[in-house]
C-alpha cells in the first residue's frame, strides 16, 4: 500500500487548514482560537482521507497517482473511492472535531480575576471532562451527522475535482497549476453546499448536552430545527463555508499534487 498519499494528505491539510481556520472559528469567536488541536489531528484526518481515497482507486482500477493521468478512471470508481475516504475521515475525525466545536464554541477565552474559570483548559481537559460527564459515547456525539456528511459530500468532492482537470487539461497530461487551483477551490464550495445541512446538525448534535440535552437523537434534532426555525436553518453557515472552501481546497489538491510528483 503506497503511503506517499497519506504524507502528503497530512501535509496538504495542516497547509489547507492554516489557510482556512479563521473562516472557520469566524462563524463562532475569534480568528485562530483553537487551532494548535486542529492542526494535530489533521495529521490523523487528512492524510486518512487521501491515503484511504488513493489507495481505493488503486483497488478499483490497478492504477497509480502516477498513472492516472493517462489512464483516467471512471467518475463511478472516483466516487465511490471518494466515498470509501470520507466514511474513513468520519471515523476518525469525530472526537477531534467534537473537541474543536467545544472549544471554538466556548466563551471565556480565559479566566479572570472574579470571573468563573473557562469550562475546558485546553484539549486534552475537554476530552477528559467529556469522558466524564457523558462517557465513552460523549466522545462521538454528532458522529452519524458526520458520517452521513462526509461519505457522500467527499464522493462529489473528488468527481468534481477530477471533472474539472480533465475538462482544461490535455489528454495524457497532469493539469496545470491554475487548473489545479480552480479545480480544487470549485470543489470544496460543491461540497459545502451539499454538506452544510448535515454540517448545521452536527455542530448541534455535538453541542447538545453541554447544558441539558435538547435532541434524542439525529431525527429529533433535524424535526425540531425544521420545526423551531423553518428550512432556512440547514444553509446557515453556507456563505462562510464556501469562502473559506475555495481558498483552502484550492491550496490542499495543489500542495497534494505536487508533493506527489516531487516523489514521484
Amino acid at each position: 500500500m503506497p503511503v506517499e498519499e497519506f504524507v502528503a494528505g497530512w501535509i496538504s491539510g495542516a497547509l489547507g487548514l492554516v489557510l482556512g481556520h479563521p473562516f472557520d472559528t469566524v462563524k463562532i469567536l475569534g480568528f485562530f482560537k483553537g487551532m494548535s488541536f486542529p492542526i494535530a489531528s489533521i495529521a490523523v484526518v487528512n492524510s486518512v482521507l487521501f491515503g484511504v481515497y488513493s489507495n481505493s482507486l488503486l483497488a478499483l482500477t490497478a492504477t497509480s497517482h502516477r498513472e492516472r493521468r493517462a489512464q483516467p478512471p471512471s467518475y463511478t470508481h472516483v466516487f465511490i473511492a471518494g466515498c470509501a475516504g470520507g466514511f474513513m475521515q468520519a471515523y476518525c475525525l469525530a472526537p477531534f472535531d467534537l473537541i474543536k466545536v467545544r472549544l471554538q464554541n466556548q466563551t471565556e477565552p480565559r479566566a479572570k480575576p472574579g470571573s468563573p474559570p473557562p469550562r475546558y483548559r485546553g484539549p486534552v481537559h475537554c476530552a477528559t471532562s467529556i469522558f466524564q460527564k457523558e462517557g465513552p459515547r460523549g466522545l462521538f456525539r454528532g458522529a452519524w451527522a458526520l458520517t452521513l456528511r462526509d461519505t457522500p459530500t467527499l464522493g462529489i468532492y473528488f468527481v468534481t475535482y477530477e471533472a474539472l482537470c480533465r475538462q482544461g487539461t490535455p489528454e495524457g497530461q497532469n493539469p496545470s497549476s491554475s487548473t489545479v487551483l480552480v479545480a480544487g477551490g470549485f470543489a470544496g464550495i460543491t461540497s459545502w453546499i451539499t454538506a452544510t445541512p448535515l454540517d448545521v446538525i452536527k455542530s448541534r448534535m455535538q453541542m447538545d448536552g453541554l447544558t441539558r440535552k435538547a435532541y434524542q437523537g439525529l431525527l429529533d434534532c433535524v424535526v425540531s430545527s425544521m420545526r423551531q426555525e423553518g428550512p432556512g436553518v440547514f444553509f446557515r453557515g453556507l456563505t462562510i463555508n464556501s469562502a473559506r472552501a475555495f481558498p483552502v481546497n484550492a491550496v490542499t489538491f495543489l500542495s497534494y499534487e505536487y508533493l506527489l510528483r516531487w516523489w514521484g
